[in-house]
């Protein structure tokens, strides 16, 4: 196999539902995952408690991915 030749591609849709809520259609999963904001992040983009469920946020999956 060539060097610069990708071994895996990975196949991902994203759905906004509204506001920051957003289901992401993975590989091998039967069912969507939900993202959203939770705490200092909901704060920092200005949602009110309440008014969207929390999620945990796309970052929250990064460090858990890395740190895996």
């Amino acid at each position: 196999m060539a060097d610069n030749q990708a071994v895996y591609t990975s196949k991902v849709r994203i759905v906004r539902e509204r506001g920051p809520i957003r289901q992401a259609y993975l590989p091998a999963e039967s069912q969507p995952v939900v993202f959203g904001t939770h705490g200092p992040v909901r704060e920092h983009y200005g949602t009110a408690v309440g008014q969207y469920p929390d999620h945990a946020t796309t970052l929250d999956y990064v460090v858990a991915a890395a740190a895996g």
